[in-house]
């Protein structure tokens, strides 16, 4: 997996109006943390970031982070907070890491085929759309794809039946399910509460009891 250099300030201004103005240079707030060092607060360019995460292994890049012009530390994205509207994203977590040790992150599924189920009338329905798993920094991939063309209706796929991915383990239990084609739901008239047919019923009787047709 893709390996990227970013350029990491220490001595940044801590809370809530101090983060905002920094935001407005065009800085990221983050945290990096873990394997034995203590939490440094630093900055990061917003662009050089989001650049970042456009590579083949999104925000699952190994980031080697060059803190204050020092040799880069091997960092993981950990959570990103991101503006509700812009998507800008405001804050960021990343966990130091050893690149010859394993870790364990969440990766998004990607469903990919036309069921059978489905072009019989059934519906699609998955039951998560990301899975836990343990691999080396650089082997995490961006997205497991997963075929489902073969499922039909009343299948279901469970995580012991996910593609194999070359030095991935998936930690979720195995019967666990993933994704199925379902019936879809049949929509039920309304009943019509016994008292007001009884209404009905009796509205209408004068009606069909009626005599003879009026003359002219």
């Amino acid at each position: 997996m893709a390996q990227i250099s970013l350029k990491a300030e220490t001595g940044r201004a801590t809370g809530t109006r101090a983060s905002r103005r920094l935001r407005r240079t065009g800085q990221v707030p983050a945290v990096v943390y873990g394997h034995g060092m203590e939490p440094v607060s630093v900055m990061v360019d917003h662009h050089d970031l989001t650049t970042a995460f456009h590579g083949v292994a999104g925000t699952h890049v190994v980031i080697n982070l060059e803190i204050d012009g020092a040799a880069g530390v091997p960092t993981l994205v950990r959570s990103i907070d991101r503006h509700p509207v812009r998507n800008q994203i405001r804050h960021i977590d990343l966990l130091r890491v050893s690149l010859s040790e394993k870790v364990t992150a969440t990766v998004a599924l990607h469903f990919e085929g036309l069921a059978l189920g489905v072009k019989a009338g059934g519906i699609l329905t998955p039951a998560r759309n990301e899975v836990h798993v343990e691999a080396l920094p650089t082997d995490v991939p961006a997205f497991i794809s997963v075929d489902v063309t073969a499922l039909e209706i009343g299948d279901t796929m469970r995580v012991s039946e996910l593609p194999e991915v070359e030095g991935i383990t998936y930690l979720d239990p195995p019967e666990e399910g993933v994704v199925g084609v379902t019936v879809p739901a049949v929509e039920k008239e309304p009943e019509v509460p016994e008292a007001e047919a009884e209404e009905g019923e009796e509205a209408a009787a004068p009606a069909e009891e009626g005599g003879e047709e009026p003359t002219e």
